[in-house]
């Protein structure tokens, strides 16, 4: 793969261990050529930042190699990334009420698969909208899931990548409906549908395997119509499982990586929910996300207070996609298109 000295600044494995046409290392004649040709569009129109070959192939994948269609996604992702601010907030967010939120609604980075990849891990069976929505807003959380979406980015699959020796640029999703039935349906809905398309618009090519675990009776009737809806690639990394799914999973994650609840024998100091243990914090492996480098000390601090987001001094003081959505409105016995 040819690297552009003016924009491949990696310091982590730049190519995948599967040889595939399309992915980092095995690009065809045809494929790098697409790649310069997308870069000079973006640059043609002023853009200069994430315009490195393994970000700008992800966009390209996502899009079949349609060059158009893949500058659409890119224009429209980085239009997004500015009304939101994210690049400002990223280095100095602050989502004290994390641990408040995890009692209904447990996201969370924990280690490894057997592939290197990090584990992804959300349980939603006691999603409560209205006892979350008095603790923060829907705007931190979606916020919040952008700057966890980056954090894979940097520093966690650099991390993995480094102690795997090859490029990993996916995760492994454990999706845990346990407890998701008829009454939690729309509450469910409405916040996975807007997180989904968070993921789904603005971070292609990050699903590795997902896995829905506990999935209720009846569940592989709905599913059957789902994967109708869904790429061929995409319906080959989900796993449907029910109650006994623990066999299957512990065949991609190793017992010492995955939390007990879901039988393996990780037991993190202060639980495995908030310990946020990877590659990414052992020191042989991890390096400081470059976007943290690139902020003056002085900056704003973006913390919660009644809510809402306010700015604070330095001495003030942190995803299928479409998918998601709609397999977790089948499961709890309602299902809705997908959104195109």
């Amino acid at each position: 793969m040819e690297l552009d000295p003016k924009y491949d600044d990696y310091d982590y494995p730049t190519t995948t261990a599967e040889v595939k046409p399309g992915f980092p290392g095995h690009l065809t004649a045809a494929q790098q050529a697409q790649v310069h040709q997308l870069r000079l569009m973006l640059e043609s129109e002023g853009y200069t930042q994430r315009l490195d070959t393994i970000t700008l192939l992800r966009f390209l994948r996502a899009r079949k190699f349609d060059v158009n269609l893949s500058k659409k996604m890119f224009i429209d992702t980085e239009n997004w990334r500015k009304e939101t601010n994210l690049d400002e907030i990223l280095p100095n967010w602050d989502y004290p009420e994390k641990e408040a939120m995890f009692k209904y609604y447990p996201q969370y980075y924990h280690k490894t698969d057997k592939d290197g990849r990090p584990v992804y891990i959300e349980q939603l069976g006691n999603i409560d909208l209205t006892a979350m929505y008095a603790i923060t807003t829907q705007e931190r959380m979606l916020t919040n899931l952008a700057v966890e979406y980056e954090r894979v980015a940097d520093p966690r699959l650099p991390a993995c990548s480094r102690k795997a020796g090859h490029l990993l640029e996916t995760c492994c999703t454990i999706m845990d409906l346990k407890g998701v039935g008829i009454s939690k349906a729309s509450q469910v809905y409405s916040y996975v549908r807007s997180a989904s398309g968070l993921s789904q618009n603005y971070y292609p090519e990050r699903l590795g395997r997902l896995y829905v675990i506990n999935a209720p009776w009846g569940f592989s009737g709905v599913w059957s119509i789902i994967k109708g809806w869904l790429d061929p690639v995409t319906v080959q990394k989900i796993h449907i499982l029910g109650s006994g799914y623990k066999k299957e999973l512990l065949a991609q994650v190793p017992a010492e990586n995955l939390p007990v609840e879901f039988g393996g024998t990780c037991t993190c100091p202060g639980g495995c929910q908030l310990s946020d243990m990877g590659p990414w914090q052992e020191p042989e492996w991890a390096k400081p996300p470059k976007w943290a480098k690139k902020q003056p000390a002085a900056d704003a601090t973006i913390k919660n207070e009644g809510g809402k987001t306010v700015e604070g001094g330095p001495n003030d003081v942190a995803a299928v996609a479409n998918a998601e959505a709609e397999l977790t409105t089948a499961a709890a016995g309602t299902t809705v298109p997908a959104a195109q």
